[in-house]
């Protein structure tokens, strides 16, 4: 848990204030905010956590996330806020640093819960489809669906209409940063496969989630 919001504070506080853009095989120009390169892990350890010890805890672990993500932003609004000394002449690269607006603040917090909870609650039902086989399928499809709610909810909520990004690159950021998440979540399956038998193992845990209470607003484990 503590991996997981370190993951997600650090990704969400760092990662948001730099657009980089590279040029890739095949695809050709990929515009991406540069938090996408450590953000998706944060679902890889969703997985890991759903998988061993099912969708009850793992909520918990959510709304762990969701209370850092909230307390970080309003860290950042604070600081950024304070007056600045009359000798300190950094005001403005801190505010483009750390200073997001409440909107993009909102948004992320809007798209974090809403994509985490799709990638558990897919998760947690494809087990018991798959009956516990075919761990790639499971991780990598709950992480389409749980990435795809979150790239459709964040970057519209985050900067449409805003001039930070303009309007018409808007659809080819959101498509970059899905296929750069779900390519991360591929290249990771080895680690997951790795960390989820010794989990079980170390655990004695495999938790199928046949009788749970799938709704997001409890911490009932």
């Amino acid at each position: 848990m503590v991996a997981f919001v370190t993951i997600l504070v650090c990704s969400n506080l760092i990662g948001p204030a730099k657009i980089a853009q590279v040029e890739a095989p095949i695809v050709g120009t990929l515009t991406f905010g540069a938090g996408v390169m450590f953000f998706p892990i944060s679902y890889v350890f969703g997985d890991i956590l759903t998988e061993v010890y099912g969708y009850a805890r793992s909520r918990r672990v959510i709304w762990a996330g969701f209370s850092g993500l909230a307390f970080a932003s309003l860290m950042a609004y604070v600081i950024v806020s304070l007056p600045p000394a009359p000798f300190w002449k950094n005001q403005g690269a801190y505010e483009v640093a750390f200073g997001s607006t409440w909107r993009i603040s909102l948004a992320s917090l809007v798209a974090y819960c809403c994509g985490e909870f799709a990638n558990s609650y897919i998760l947690a039902k494809m087990k018991i489809l798959t009956e516990g086989k075919r761990l790639w399928m499971r991780t990598i499809g709950s992480t389409i669906f749980g990435e795809g709610v979150d790239s459709l909810l964040f970057y519209p909520l985050a900067f449409y209409d805003t001039g930070i990004i303009p309007n018409d690159k808007l659809p080819s950021v959101m498509l970059a940063q899905f296929v750069t998440k779900i390519a991360v979540e591929v290249v990771f399956t080895p680690v997951t496969y790795k960390l989820v038998g010794w989990l079980k193992k170390a655990e004695q845990e495999d938790y199928y989630d046949r009788d749970t209470n799938f709704t997001p607003f409890s911490l009932k484990a």
